[in-house]
Parts: structure tokens; sequence; C-alpha cells
């Protein structure tokens, strides 16, 4: 441009310092809306980056708390600042354990129990209910979970032993009452303690078998266990009709929950134990799964619990074979169900 209005001026005769000072102010002017261009461009450029910054911010939602219950694909957590936040948890959630900075381990939403530090990542829908994009957790945080869990679940064998012990109890202090009250009047006030002690033991006695039906805030309305051979991990044939039976029957109940516990013998290492616990316990979860059509969202297993809460003494080949078991019960939290 500037090279053609120097051109013009030459050839209608303008002095070489006049066409110079015109070809310069040409210049200036041409810079000048280039500049100005320029500005414009970036001045959009940012305010698009703004705006999508602010769309994404507005979807996205984060945040961090215990799970206090687990009802089919929703879960609760407690935050610290927004109360309980139900969390609804699809085939697309992504459950991990940050391992480093570019590593995570994968998980599946079974191990979501009541009790484990998360943090959620996800959108609010219309009803107020964060649909979880990826659910995160410490491996250590998992641990404690699955420890708390261990120990809230007697299963119906321990129950059965507790009541029988609790009777025996009671029949060998009341043979005591009845040994004193032979004895001379002196000792009337210390019959008169025991019938009181007594007294207190038969009440607790009652309120242990209540608390052993329920486990933490649910209702336990079937269970199904599944015996296992030394060293084995595969699911006899003689277990998978109850364990159909089983499935179909939560299939009915209202927020279901099944919970899964893996268990071995006190024979051979604690490493072999827990990876035999943990094994059957898989199996049966899988088997759940593929031929009872139970959703991994309704179901919740802590993990392997090894040789924890052993149901007999492991001193007789039948005693070892009642500890390597898997314990599948049907769980509904007692808020779903008015009790």
């Amino acid at each position: 441009m500037a090279l053609l209005t120097m051109g013009r001026l030459l050839a209608t005769g303008h002095s070489g310092v006049a066409a110079g000072q015109q070809i310069k102010e040409e210049i200036i002017k041409l810079n000048t809306k280039r500049i100005e261009r320029n500005a414009l461009s970036v001045a959009i450029a940012s305010l698009v980056v703004l705006l999508l910054c602010a769309v994404a911010g507005a979807q996205s939602s984060s945040i961090n708390g215990v799970i206090n219950s687990r009802n089919g694909p929703s879960m609760g957590v407690q935050t610290q600042n927004s109360g309980t936040v139900t969390v609804l948890l699809t085939d697309a959630t992504q459950v991990e354990e940050p391992e480093g900075v570019f590593r995570k381990k994968h998980y599946s939403m079974v191990a979501l129990v009541p009790g484990l530090q998360v943090n959620v990542r996800g959108t609010y829908n219309a009803e107020n209910q964060l649909v979880a994009d990826a659910v995160k957790f410490k491996g250590s945080d998992l641990k404690t979970a699955q420890d708390i869990q261990a120990g809230l679940a007697p299963t119906e064998q321990q129950v059965q032993r507790n009541e029988q012990q609790n009777e025996q109890q009671i029949a060998a202090q009341q043979q005591q009452i009845q040994q004193q009250e032979q004895q001379i009047h002196v000792e009337e006030q210390k019959t008169a303690a025991h019938q009181a002690e007594i007294a207190a033991n038969r009440a607790a006695i009652v309120a242990a078998n209540k608390r052993f039906g329920e486990l933490g805030d649910y209702n336990v309305l079937g269970e199904v266990t599944v015996l296992f051979g030394n060293d084995k991990v595969v699911i006899a044939d003689e277990y998978k009709p109850q364990l159909l039976e089983l499935a179909q029957k939560a299939k009915g109940v209202t927020a279901y929950v099944i919970l899964v516990k893996g268990y071995a013998s006190k024979v051979g290492s604690a490493a072999l134990n827990q990876r035999l616990s943990s094994e059957r316990a898989e199996n049966v979860t899988n088997w759940l799964e593929q031929q009872g059509k139970i959703p991994l969202t309704n179901i919740l297993a802590p993990g392997a619990m090894g040789t924890s809460r052993q149901v007999a003494p492991d001193t007789t080949a039948e005693d070892q074979a009642e500890n390597r078991r898997v314990v599948v019960r049907i769980l509904q939290n007692k808020g779903i169900a008015g009790t």
C-alpha cells in the first residue's frame, strides 16, 4: 500500500520530501488498523475461554465425606458442611485409589462400604442428587472401613452358639441360686444380690439376641452360607440353587443390598488364608452378578475376612470345614423399611 501511494505521489510531481512524509503517515495508519484487529481477536478469544470455564465450573462438583449408607445404586455421603449428600452410582462411575501422580488402582463398586472416606466428583441432577463420574479413596481408608465391617455382622452359627452359651450361663446361675437358698439365713442378702444379677444378665441376653439380628442400620432379610473344601475356591453345585433363590428374593426387596464376606480356616499361612477368603468372596460375587443377575451397584463386599470370626475351634476336620465359608446376606436399610 505504501509503495502504491509513493508511486502516485511521484507520478503527480510531488517532491521527494513531501512524498516520503505522506508514505510514512500511510504506514502508521496501516499498522494502527492491524493492531486494532489483533486486539479485537485477543479479546474475543479471552471471552470464549472465560465462558467455557464458567460453564464447566457450573456443571462439575466435588465433595469429600464418609459413606454412611448404601441403598441399591445410591449411597449417602456425610460431608462436613453440606450434611448427607445422596450420590448416584452408574455403570460409568469410576472407582479409584490414586497410587502416585500418574498411577491409579481401579476397584469395583462393591468396595464402597459404609465408613469409607471418599472424594466424589460428578454433576447434580434435577433431584439435587450427585451423579458420580469418579469416586476416589485411599487404600488405608478402605482397610479401616473393612475392619469396621468385619466386626458388625455375626453369622447365624455365631448367634446360635451365643444363645446356647447364654442358656448354659443362666442354668448355672440358677443352680447356684438354688444352692445358696439352702444355706443359712445369714446369706439371704447375698442370695438376693445374685438374683438381681441373674435378672440383669437375662435382660442383657435378650438385648444381645436382638442385636445379633441386625447389621448396623440394616435389617437382615435372608442369608446363605457357602462352604468350601480345603484349599478350594470353586462354588460347589449344591449351593448354587440356594444362591439363586437368595438372588430372586433380594429382587423383591426395596433398595436391597447384598453383603458378601469370605472366610478361611486357620490351616496354612496367614497370607494363603487371606488369598483363599478373597477368591471365595470374589467367586460368589461374580456368580451373583452373572447367574443371579444382581447388579454390582447392589452388592456390598468389604473384602476378605481371612481367619477372623471363626465359628468353630479348628481342632477337627469338621470344625475347619465350617470356617471355610462365604456368608451372603440380603440387607435393607431400616430407614427404607420403616423399622
